[in-house]
């Protein structure tokens, strides 16, 4: 790829005029303002002071023998600002990534290995098996199963874990709601209330254990709105075959070997200031019963004993306050707290035609996230979740993503990649065969359209390493956005097939269409969203 070629040049430049290339490599980039080049380097900068040399100057020796040397793709070679080295280049560097595109296709174009195999476990969504998923978990779910794509085609190693969180007193309230209203008795205090509950009571069966069967219900129900959202946990955790298992007393003995627990007024204490926390923390109670944190340091330490390298946790706004306390246990454990990475997601606001939406129609309280795909879509859900950064709040339009119109989101770049599609089928129809990129002539496609699709493509390595490096999928949704625009813009202006058009120009321009397909269905598996042949 281009970037090879010109560090490459780049290296070879450095060595002619005697400055040793850094060791760490030279980085190249594309400029922000397109007036300044297709790519520039601040080679010369990095190197100015080691070398006893002017940046400047140093860019000058760099610029002149670069002019005098044959490099594939470049047209001219300028010195920018303080030093920098910024390349123009002809066409013929995006007709090689046309060619990268086609030969990887959709499994290999953007499959990098920048992680060295390391194992990441993504645990999100880990709502209490209470009742359904709702709206709150839909952005923590969407975006946690996203980042697990991007990891795992920048080379690592990824598991999904959803965590049970079923012991406790809040499952028994639980249980003993639904079959309160099974026996048409009055909510318990401190019962759960709402439709799902008098619709899970009617299921009940008589002589069973209510906890179990409730359990059961609700992992059930979880499961299956999940599965709509193409999202499978390979990894289910339960919180309570922990507490049997022993892990928590095994533990607490961990903490005590490693000398960070103290006793004192009846209680087990965390010295957790040790590792930066702002006080220390309770671990067991004076009842002797443990505190949350206990068994949330068990889990994590269940984690690690498994062998995943790092841990990234996906959380809601509500838990915000609970990093810190995490990162000191972790710490506390022996680990990196950077092993331990904590995604906490913002709040979001849906709207349906610009009035907010609160209340569900089937709970009466809530939203339930599987309301929100009935009323449009899986793609729409995961795709419209996906279009900010998690650490902003987002407003969602349900009416406006639920519409077939360009103005939806998820129905503009589907519809690209549907386009796409249709004029390879008439392609086909009309007797022209699929160009292989690899030996049609590519040099008729000059058009700015073309062009377009083309550098759009060029970014997605690049784009894809920010993304995996950011933890932000939502990096994703806007490039492939911008490629669609792109394609659309291609479509309007570049008729591929009909009177004309040249036969060596439909078929440079068919292989450009391929090319333009590969990337959309790469960037919307990214984001768990379909490629469709057409819209309907």
């Amino acid at each position: 790829m281009i970037r090879d070629v010109l560090v490459s040049a780049l290296t070879d430049a450095l060595v002619a005029v005697g400055v040793e290339p850094p060791p760490s490599g030279i980085d190249i980039e594309r400029p922000a303002n397109r007036d300044h080049g297709d790519w520039s380097s601040n080679v010369a900068l990095a190197r100015a002071k080691a070398a006893g040399r002017n940046p400047r100057e140093l860019a000058g020796e760099l610029v002149a023998h670069l002019a005098g040397a044959d490099v594939p793709h470049v047209a001219g070679v300028e010195i920018a600002g303080p030093g920098f080295v910024n390349f123009r280049l002809y066409d013929t560097w995006l007709y090689d990534v046309l060619r990268q595109v086609e030969a990887d296709g959709v499994d290999g174009y953007a499959r990098l290995e920048i992680a060295g195999g390391q194992r990441v476990l993504v645990e999100f969504v880990s709502a209490n098996p209470t009742g359904p998923l709702h709206a709150g978990h839909a952005r923590g779910a969407v975006y946690g199963d996203s980042l697990a794509r991007v990891l795992e085609r920048c080379g690592h190693e990824v598991g999904r874990e959803y965590l049970l969180n079923d012991r406790g007193m809040q499952m028994q309230h639980f249980a003993d709601s639904i079959a309160a209203a099974a026996a048409g008795e009055p909510t318990p205090e401190s019962g759960y209330q709402g439709a799902y509950i008098d619709e899970w009571a009617t299921e009940l069966p008589p002589d069973v254990d209510s906890l179990e069967w409730a359990y059961a219900r609700c992992r059930t129900e979880i499961e299956a709105t999940l599965e709509r959202l193409d999202i499978h946990f390979e990894y289910w955790h339960s919180e309570r075959d922990m507490v049997a298992s022993g892990a928590i007393e095994a533990t607490l003995a961990d903490l005590r070997a490693a000398g960070v627990v103290d006793d004192a007024d009846d209680a087990v204490w965390l010295r957790a200031t040790d590792f930066g926390d702002d006080k220390d923390r309770v671990l067991v109670k004076s009842d002797g019963e443990p505190t949350y944190l206990l068994p949330d340091i068990a889990y994590h330490r269940d984690k690690f004993a498994r062998g995943w390298d790092l841990l990234i946790n996906v959380w809601g706004a509500d838990h915000h306050g609970y990093v810190p306390r995490m990162k000191a246990a972790i710490q506390a454990l022996g680990h990196d707290p950077d092993d331990l990475e904590i995604q906490v997601t913002q709040l979001v606001r849906l709207e349906r035609g610009g009035t907010e939406v609160k209340i569900g129609k089937r709970s009466g309280e809530f939203i339930e996230l599987a309301e929100i795909i009935d009323e449009v879509g899986a793609d729409a859900t995961r795709f419209t979740y996906l279009l900010q950064s998690i650490d902003s709040q987002q407003t969602i339009d349900l009416a406006v993503i639920a519409s077939q119109t360009m103005d939806n989101p998820v129905f503009y770049v589907q519809m690209a990649h549907a386009r796409a599609r249709s004029i390879q089928r008439k392609a086909a129809e009309t007797g022209f065969a699929s160009p292989d990129a690899a030996t049609v002539d590519l040099s008729p496609l000059g058009h700015r359209r073309e062009l377009e699709v083309l550098r759009a493509l060029s970014e997605l390595p690049d784009l894809l390493g920010v993304a995996c490096r950011e933890r932000a999928p939502h990096k994703v949704a806007t490039w492939v956005r911008q490629l669609a625009a792109a394609f659309h813009g291609f479509h309007h202006d570049c008729y591929v097939i009909g009177d004309g058009i040249p036969p060596e120009l439909t078929a440079a321009r068919l292989a450009l269409v391929d090319a333009a397909r590969i990337g959309l269905a790469i960037g919307l598996g990214l984001l768990g969203v379909s490629a469709p042949e057409e819209m309907r």
